[in-house]
């Protein structure tokens, strides 16, 4: 009943042919492609499970893996520097007690 009525709305207003799935459909995509959480696109469009709405919209969702991916790498490179900091950190405080033995050593001779 819903679906005869949409129809008729769309038939008067003159706009292209669409049918009001074609509507969730849409709105769905444009969800997802806003970074809203897949849980909540699943609740709005009534699949019973996730992944019914993973695997419906697995188009959209190259963009959300590449933004995920992308953001894995800067960690892993924040981590990687945060070590390297802290290695030239304990290299520099090695050279400055072995300096300190040293002139410890030169003074007790």
């Amino acid at each position: 009943m819903v679906g005869h009525t949409f129809q008729k709305l769309m038939r008067a207003s003159e706009l292209p042919p669409i049918r009001l799935h074609d509507l969730r459909h849409g709105a769905a995509s444009l969800a997802l492609s806003a970074r809203v959480d897949l849980k909540v696109v699943q609740q709005q469009v009534g699949h019973a499970s996730i992944v019914t709405t993973a695997d419906t919209y697995v188009s959209v969702m190259p963009e959300t893996a590449h933004d995920g991916a992308e953001a894995t790498a800067r960690l892993v490179q924040q981590a990687s520097r945060e070590y390297s900091r802290s290695i030239r950190y304990k290299s520099t405080a090695r050279l400055r007690a072995a300096d300190i033995r040293q002139a410890q050593r030169r003074k007790s001779a």
